[in-house]
């Protein structure tokens, strides 16, 4: 999806042909009009751009025709570019939903910085609303795994060829990043999607249990053995094995799984019977593993026969624009779970999360996602630290544009006095010195 269109909104033929020569050099397709009017022609929900208008201007001015837009499509970014004097009507207008507000004559640097931002929340919202269909039209391997990165169209690509291979395989990814997701979609997509998908989590399951609990046992076996049981391994039989977290598999129980894996047979405790079985093994990991070989925690010969072919899950924090395709697809699923109406996802809170480095992965979004429908807190969030300071950073800039311009206001009117000037601010000449200090007047 290529969004990269501008509107440029400006009855100045001077200004109005700088912005687009500007915008035009930075690779932008801009349409400049010089009347709102016109402007609103162009526009249509699911436009690929964002708007850059004046804020006074004949017949419309910039706000009527932000909220004309925002009755077609109330998620495209809108900037407005005001003059010395409207810079509160400006800060009044973030409140109702603009994006950002450039001041005259607007700098080219801060006027790209803003123009950047905004384009890529727009890509990030149409890529949510692409996601939206998706999720209700398709049914193949795109509907599993989600995203459109690069990282998760090699994975996608990746995940396809190993299930129709048939081959044991050995998913490698942080905590949350969908390791059993990803097994489930090969199994999903494979030869055996009919056939029983069998998971066991090693690190689960109390050491003294996890033979019996994979391999199966018969009456006698032990103390406690009433009466005979089929392990995992044996109930797998035609389908799929996941072993999930193997990395914390005791080392005995190792060599057994490695002859499971050799010879296709299972032999349950207990029983002298050797049972042949037809299956496919995926078994998933985190940490360094050639870290864990090194400590004796794991074998070798284990490892390698494991890792025929290997799949690698990037981290949360790596999927760019994945991360708000994915926050909406979990807050429309967990709307529907908990039988609550969809709240609306503010373009802000989307561009926050993209900011968060997501040490949970998928499944610490996929939590957030659940209480911000059910309205909870998220004091838990761990982004909300960082979101409070971003969202204290940008009103702070807002507050110090606001001053800063009242100061030079009221210094004009003032004839530059500074008594006269702190009169008019009802502060003490001192403070006055300081602001203006601050502010490089």
């Amino acid at each position: 999806m290529n969004v990269n269109k501008v509107i440029i909104v400006e009855d100045e033929d001077d200004l109005r042909i700088a912005y687009k020569q500007a915008l035009t050099l930075e690779g932008f397709k801009c349409f400049d009009f010089s009347n709102a009017n016109d402007a609103l022609k162009q526009v249509g929900e699911d436009w690929q751009g964002i708007i850059i208008s004046d804020m006074r201007m004949p017949k419309m001015d910039g706000m009527q025709l932000f909220n004309e837009i925002r009755k077609m499509d109330a998620d495209i970014p809108f900037l407005l570019v005001t003059a010395h004097g409207d810079v509160a009507l400006a800060v009044d207008a973030m409140r109702l939903g603009v994006f950002d507000f450039l001041e005259k004559p607007a700098d080219p640097v801060e006027m790209m910085k803003s123009v950047r931002k905004a384009m890529q929340l727009r890509h990030m919202i149409l890529e949510n609303r692409m996601l939206r269909k998706q999720m209700t039209q398709s049914t193949d391997i795109e509907s599993m795994i989600v995203g459109n990165c690069e990282k998760i169209i090699q994975l996608r690509s990746f995940v396809t060829t190993i299930g129709q291979a048939d081959v044991d395989c050995l998913i490698v990814g942080d905590t949350g990043t969908g390791k059993e997701l990803v097994a489930r979609t090969l199994h999903n997509i494979s030869n055996r999607a009919k056939k029983p998908f069998v998971a066991l989590n090693c690190a689960a399951m109390p050491e003294n249990l996890i033979e019996s609990e994979l391999f199966g046992h018969v009456k006698g076996a032990f103390t406690g053995a009433t009466e005979n049981r089929v392990g995992k391994v044996a109930f797998a039989n035609e389908g799929t094995l996941f072993l999930d977290e193997i990395e914390s598999m005791p080392v005995a129980l190792q060599v057994k799984l490695l002859r499971v894996l050799q010879e296709r047979i299972v032999e349950p405790l207990g029983s002298n019977k050797k049972t042949p079985v037809n299956i496919v093994v995926y078994a998933a990991a985190k940490g360094d593993m050639q870290e864990i070989i090194n400590n004796g925690k794991f074998r070798a010969d284990l490892y390698y026969r494991l890792n025929i072919t290997n799949v690698d899950i990037p981290p949360l924090k790596e999927r760019g624009e994945d991360i708000a395709l994915l926050f909406s697809r979990f807050v429309m699923m967990k709307a529907i779970v908990r039988h609550k109406k969809e709240p609306k996802i503010s373009t802000q809170f989307l561009h926050q999360l993209n900011d968060y480095d997501w040490p949970g992965n998928v499944r610490e979004l996929e939590n957030v996602a659940e209480k911000f429908v059910l309205g909870l807190p998220l004091n838990e969030f761990s982004t909300e630290t960082k979101t409070n300071n971003n969202v204290e950073q940008g009103l702070s800039q807002i507050l110090d544009k606001f001053e800063k311009s009242t100061i030079l206001d009221k210094l004009n009117k003032n004839d530059g006095k500074i008594g006269e000037t702190a009169m008019a601010l009802k502060i003490s000449r001192k403070t006055l010195y300081l602001r203006m200090q601050k502010h490089n007047l």
